[in-house]
């Protein structure tokens, strides 16, 4: 603090011919001279405003970017689902029914070689079918099906839809791997754009294979439970949560 000097005893010396004017200039000359301060080590005069009172907290880490592979699998699945039903909430849809835009079961599509089976219209729901006794009118009514069940009931359809088109690719590739061995079958989905992060329980089951897939995209619950097995291979929609890790909930075994 600067000290501004005078003599205490002058000041005696002359205290009588002072006027009170004069004392209440010497006491403000004092404190301008000793440069008081504020609570809080800011100069008197000082604004709070200017006063840098921000505390910086760690910093936060910015999310990794998907990796090469991974960007390639999510175009694959949008290619796969460009003829889908838009997300967002459709209902279920019983297997084999269609909106008019997506392919049902019993169609191939575009790419299907002519040799490679079709598949039935609906592998989970199947019709009854009652022999007629001799004589017997055949019945006019039409027969009524119960409600589907498993992953016909849960997934809606644009996963139904994206499910027809990934069973398709899948069983074009496996029916031409002899002795499917997990190392063999694993090959042929990742040649297939099925990245090895979203191939689950690939195992050895006797002299076939089996494995999951976690098809999962906007907001949906796909999942494909395969066999590999030469010419009778197979692959059937299974159910996973939406979010969070993969779990089968529903699924019809192949």
């Amino acid at each position: 603090m600067t000290q501004n000097r005078f003599s205490v005893k002058a000041f005696a010396r002359h205290r009588h011919g002072l006027t009170a004017v004069s004392l209440a200039a010497l006491a403000s000359l004092a404190l301008t001279g000793c440069g008081s301060e504020v609570a809080g080590g800011a100069p008197q005069g000082t604004s709070a405003k200017n006063v840098d009172t921000r505390t910086s907290g760690p910093a936060q880490p910015s999310p990794e970017p998907p990796s090469p592979g991974q960007k390639a699998f999510e175009a694959m699945l949008a290619t796969e689902v460009r003829t889908c039903p838009r997300p967002g909430g459709d209902p279920s849809v019983p297997p084999g029914a269609s909106t008019g835009t997506e392919p049902v079961r019993s169609q191939a599509p575009r790419d299907t070689p002519a040799t490679e089976p079709i598949r039935p219209a609906s592998p989970h729901v199947t019709e009854p079918v009652r022999s007629l006794a001799p004589g017997e009118t055949p019945p006019t009514d039409p027969i009524e099906l119960g409600p589907p069940t498993g992953p016909a009931a849960e997934l809606n359809r644009r996963d139904w839809c994206a499910s027809v088109q990934h069973e398709y690719r899948i069983l074009g590739a496996l029916q031409k791997v002899a002795e499917p061995t997990p190392a063999k079958v694993r090959k042929a989905l990742n040649g297939l754009g099925y990245i090895d992060e979203h191939i689950h329980g690939l195992q050895q089951d006797g002299r076939t294979t089996r494995f999951y897939l976690d098809l999962r995209e906007s907001g949906g619950q796909l999942c494909e439970a395969g066999l590999a097995a030469g010419e009778v291979s197979d692959a059937n929609p299974c159910v996973v949560p939406a979010t969070g890790p993969f779990t089968v909930t529903s699924e019809d075994r192949p």
